[in-house]
């Protein structure tokens, strides 16, 4: 429980309407609000989720667009792997196996997902408007630490 007396008056009773919503949807680390502000978070998750915003993508093809579109080059088949069911899991991406022998898998997002490329979308394009300030928001602290 929050002991609200133990902050500013001021920021009480933000606090507590930031307390009300976490306990409503959740504060355990796999609650969905947490688990998917974290996988936006990571070094691939967005940038999977902007690739298969494109279309389908079999896993070969995926990787290789990740790779030449990350600042970090190649992920690892394993890290590709491990988002993916992530991703699958939590009903953003589905995964779909061909009959053929041997089996293609192709990778798409689904209606959930393409929400969530979105909206993902949209926090790029509003950092991206907002460059300079953040450039010399940088300069300034920057300057302040010399």
């Amino acid at each position: 429980m929050l002991d609200l007396d133990k902050f500013p008056a001021g920021l009480r009773s933000g606090l507590s309407a930031l307390a009300q919503d976490m306990a409503a949807h959740g504060t355990q680390r796999d609650d969905p609000a947490r688990e998917v502000m974290a996988m936006l978070g990571d070094r691939w998750t967005s940038l999977i989720l902007m690739v298969l915003a494109v279309g389908a993508w079999r896993h070969a093809d995926l990787k290789r667009a990740l790779a030449q579109l990350s600042a970090e080059q190649a992920i690892s088949q394993r890290v590709l792997t491990m988002k993916l069911r992530a991703l699958e899991r939590n009903g953003f991406v589905l995964r779909h196996v061909t009959g053929d022998v041997p089996p293609k898998v192709s990778y798409s997002l689904s209606p959930l997902g393409l929400e969530l490329a979105g909206e993902g979308r949209r926090m790029v394009d509003w950092a991206n408007a907002r460059e300079a300030a953040i450039r010399n928001a940088r300069l300034a602290f920057d300057a302040m630490e010399d």
